[in-house]
């Protein structure tokens, strides 16, 4: 299926929002606040993410699935219409024991960031933190679950996903 303007919905500048200072100017100064689009790729994940999915692409030529999406293939080049349905499992790529937080204060229970393969994709993953783990156990290569927040608390982010678990 291929995404058209129409379906994201939104609103379009314009041509006079410009010539009026509706845009780059608010009453009679610099207007410094922005807006900001996912584009369409990352809209459509995001709006999986708030239905409790992992979505990926694959591309038609080389057959890669990968996520998050992507408009094209950064493999062959090929443009990407086809989405997929992933699992909301996988493994852990690589992880990190932080006892830095990012702003430099120290905590006394370690963060868990970890890169995360999602089972059915093809070597593309995303960054997220681990939980119910003992960071003395956690290993490349285990395996790894999402923990979701409610369906009524989810906003379409990636932080619809609290954690990822082990699977025992």
């Amino acid at each position: 299926m291929k995404i058209t303007r129409e379906m994201l919905g939104g609103t379009p500048l314009k041509e006079s929002d410009f010539e009026k200072g509706k845009v780059l100017f608010y009453d009679d100064h610099l207007r410094t606040a922005y807006n900001w689009d996912a584009g369409i790729a990352m809209s459509k994940f995001l709006a999986g993410l708030k239905d409790g999915k992992i979505l990926g692409v694959r591309c038609n030529k080389c057959r890669r699935i990968v996520t998050p999406p992507r408009m094209f293939c950064e493999e062959c080049y090929s443009p990407i219409e086809e989405w997929v349905e992933l699992k909301d499992s996988g493994v852990v790529d690589s992880f990190s024991i932080c006892y830095v937080r990012w702003d430099a204060s120290r905590i006394e229970k370690p963060e868990l960031p970890a890169i995360i393969l999602f089972d059915g994709a093809d070597r593309a993953g995303i960054m997220h933190l681990l939980g119910e783990v003992d960071p003395k156990k956690i290993k490349i290569g285990i395996k790894v679950q999402a923990v979701w927040k409610p369906a009524k608390e989810r906003t379409g982010s990636i932080l619809d996903i609290k954690y990822f678990k082990p699977i025992k």
